[in-house]
Formats: structure tokens, sequence, C-alpha cells
């Protein structure tokens, strides 16, 4: 089995409940206080990849506070090796406000902070190894990393998200690069064409390369948070691929543990920070 390299965004989750989401200028109360958990797009896939049974190292940064030095022993604890993360001084680690409505819907704004700062230098990479990045660092950051990886015959893949334009040689290397269906969107209006693309549709199922792949079914009574269910597909596709499974079990895998995201607070499980 090869290893996932997560190069990624860490990030503290502050997390609040609305009935609803409020409309362009109105204000809405909070059900409740604010929740400290765990986060970012490469902290949640990490952990992911590692729950999925794979050996994971991670590639990122955190501030020289109290939030980093915590993520870092959480990692640690997890087993996941963060001999690569940098500690920026003078720096915040990154943040995320999240606000989940009545139906568990959510929607986030992130603070980059120490993920601004990532360098992107990846440990010893070769064939049955899987890149795992996203775009919640520098684009030319993952740019530079996926080709590295390439070129030392590991697998690279890419979740497009937030969405930003790749360079094209960059999403030509992606196998697959990963959107959701709104990211697919914006994807299909910029000029850029991978060659091997994965959209997501949550419980709908995904598609991969226009071969259909069914969801794991969740009844609606169950979902809790969505936040972070498809870092839970993203992470475990890549500890699926590591681990040598074809396109459909790898599919099936990330689908259960998307599923599976659903059903907990925050977007890691035992998330608090």
């Amino acid at each position: 089995m090869g290893r996932v390299v997560v190069l990624g965004s860490l990030n503290i989750d502050l997390v609040t409940h609305v009935e609803r989401h409020p409309r362009p200028g109105e204000t809405v109360l909070a059900d409740g206080a604010v929740e400290r958990y765990a986060g970012g797009k490469g902290g949640n896939q990490a952990l992911a990849a590692a729950e999925a049974g794979a050996e994971v190292v991670f590639v990122g940064a955190v501030g020289d506070d109290e939030p980093g030095t915590a993520y870092l022993n959480r990692l640690r604890g997890r087993g996941i090796d963060v001999a690569a993360v940098r500690v920026v001084e003078g720096t915040p680690t990154g943040q995320a406000w999240i606000v989940v409505d009545g139906e568990g819907e959510n929607s986030i704004v992130v603070i980059a902070g120490a993920n601004a700062h990532v360098s992107g230098e990846l440990p010893e990479l070769g064939p049955g190894d899987v890149l795992l990045a996203q775009l919640e660092v520098p684009i030319p950051v993952v740019a530079k990393a996926a080709r590295a990886a390439h070129g030392r015959g590991a697998r690279v893949v890419i979740n497009a998200a937030p969405y930003a334009a790749l360079p094209h040689d960059v999403a030509a290397l992606a196998d697959p690069l990963v959107v959701n269906e709104h990211e697919a969107m914006q994807l299909a209006d910029s000029d850029v064409v991978p060659s091997s693309l994965l959209v997501t549709f949550g419980g709908a199922g995904s598609s991969w390369d226009g071969v259909r792949h069914d969801g794991t079914p969740v009844e609606g009574d169950a979902v809790v948070d969505t936040t972070g269910a498809g870092d839970a597909f993203c992470g475990a596709l890549a500890a699926a691929l590591a681990d040598g499974a074809d396109r459909s079990e790898a599919v099936l895998r990330a689908s259960d543990a998307g599923a599976e995201a659903v059903r907990h607070t925050g977007a890691q499980s035992d998330p608090a920070l």
C-alpha cells in the first residue's frame, strides 16, 4: 500500500447554528454558543485518509499559537506524520467561520492565516504513493507540488475546492480532478480541460469521466451537518487509490465515508479541539 501525502490547509473551525441562513443585509440570531473544531480541507482529508487505513504524511503550515500546537498534537495522535508542517512565527493558524442552518446546510468564510505560507516541499514520493491537494493554499504551491509528485511517479489527486482555475498542465496531471456540481459548472465555464474528472453530487452519487456511481443512502433525519462530507470523500478516495483499488471500489469507499461524515457535527469525527 502506498502513502497518502496531503498538501493542504489546517484551520480552526468556529461553528454556530441558525434556524436559517440570512439573506443579504439581514441579521439572524445564532442558536447557542460558538463551538471550536479542527478543520481545514487539508486536515479534514488527511484525517479521513488515516481513518480509511492509509499511511498519511501532511504538508502544510500552522501559526505559532495555541490552536496550531493543539492541531499538530491532534494529527500526531492520529498517527499522521507532521514533520513537513511549517510553524510560522507571528502568524495565526488559519480559521473558518461556519454557519449551519436547521437543515444541516452550511456557509463558510475562510481566513487563510498560516496557510498562505505553505512551502509545498514534499517528502520522497514514488509509484504507489498519492499526492492529495486542495485549493485553500496558494495555487502556485499546489502546481509545483503536483508537477514534482507526477515527475516522481506518484499519482496526483486534486480537489479543486474552493474553486480556482488551475494551470492547464496541472489540471491534466490530476487523476482525478475532483469537483462538486457547483465547481463543475465553474470549470465548464473555463478553458481548463482535465484529463480525469470526478464530479460529486452529494447523496445522488458521483460521475468519473462520465461513468455514474451511486451514492451511499443517508436518511434525511440522520443528516446532522454536511460540513466536510466532500473532504471525507476525497480523503477516503485517496486512501483507496493508494491501496490499489480500482475506480469503482475507490468511489464506493469514498461515498461511504462521505455519508458517514454528515452524521456528526463538524468536518471531522470527534472534531473538538
